[in-house]
C-alpha cells in the first residue's frame, strides 16, 4: 500500500530513507531532491501547484508531494523492549481523531525520547499525510503501535512493569509525582476525554491546575506539558 504526503520539511526527512519512496512530485527544480532521486533511480516529476494539489488533496504541499510506501506500525513487544533511559515513557492515545494533535504529539515524543505511542485501529487518526506535515519527520523516528483494545492493552503494559497514568480532570496535580517508574501516559480523546474502562485501569489520575476560565486544553498542549515535566523530573538540570 502508498499514500501520498507532502510539505517541504516531509520531504527533506523521506528523503533520508529513500527506500521507502515510490516517486517524487516536484512544482519546480530542487538540486538536493533531484539528487537523491537519480542516485536511489526514484522517478521525479516536474508538475503545475494545481496538479500537486490534486495528488495531495491539499494546498498546503509547498511544492513537494511523495508517493511513499505506507508508514510502518510496530508489534507493542518492540515498543516494551527498546526503553531509551532507565525508565520507560508510552504515549496511549484514547480514540483520538485530530490529526493536528496526534502530529504534535509525535513531535513532542521525539523531542523527549518517549519510546514509542499507541493508538487503536478502529476509531482513531492513524498516520496520515496531515500527520506527517504536522509532525515534522516525526512520524519518521518514533514507533507507533496500532492495538485493538486499549485497556488489554494497558493490563499487558502493567504486567510488563509500567505504570498508567490517565490525564485527565478531577485528578491528583501532575507535579506531585515524581515519574521514577516505567510510565504509560493516556491522553484521552478531544471531546469525551479518557473511556470508563481504560480509566478505570489508571494508576494515578493526573491533571493540569486550572485557575483561569478554560476548564481544559488542547489534548496536544496537555500531552507536551505533561511530557515535559516527566522528562524534567527524570532528567534535572
Amino acid at each position: 500500500m502508498s499514500q501520498f504526503v507532502y510539505g517541504k520539511n516531509v520531504i527533506k526527512q523521506i528523503l533520508t530513507s529513500p527506500d521507502v519512496i515510490l516517486e517524487v512530485y516536484l512544482a519546480s527544480e530542487d538540486k538536493e531532491v533531484l539528487k537523491v532521486c537519480r542516485e536511489n533511480k526514484i522517478p521525479c516529476h516536474i508538475l503545475s501547484k494545481k496538479e500537486l494539489s490534486k495528488l495531495s488533496k491539499s494546498k498546503h504541499h509547498q511544492g513537494y508531494v511523495v508517493k511513499r510506501k505506507d508508514y510502518p506500525t510496530y508489534p507493542l513487544e518492540e515498543l516494551i523492549a527498546q526503553k531509551k533511559s532507565e525508565h520507560g515513557l508510552l504515549i496511549l492515545l484514547d480514540e483520538m481523531e485530530d490529526p493536528h494533535n496526534l502530529g504534535a504529539i509525535l513531535r513532542t515524543a521525539d523531542a523527549i525520547g518517549a519510546d514509542g505511542v499507541i493508538f487503536k485501529k478502529n476509531h482513531a487518526v492513524g498516520l496520515t499525510p496531515t500527520v506527517a506535515k504536522v509532525s515534522a519527520g516525526a512520524i519518521d523516528r518514533v514507533k507507533c503501535a496500532e492495538v485493538t483494545n486499549l485497556t488489554q492493552t494497558a493490563n499487558k503494559l502493567k504486567e510488563a512493569g509500567y505504570w498508567i497514568l490517565g490525564a485527565d480532570m478531577d485528578g491528583q496535580d501532575y507535579r506531585t509525582l515524581d515519574y521514577d517508574f516505567h510510565v504509560v501516559l493516556v491522553i484521552g480523546n478531544e471531546g469525551k476525554g479518557i473511556s470508563r474502562l481504560l480509566r478505570e485501569t489508571c494508576d494515578y489520575i493526573i491533571s493540569l491546575p486550572m485557575v483561569g476560565e478554560m476548564e481544559s486544553l488542547n489534548a496536544s498542549v496537555s500531552a507536551g506539558i505533561l511530557l515535559y515535566e516527566i522528562n524534567n523530573k527524570r532528567f534535572p538540570i
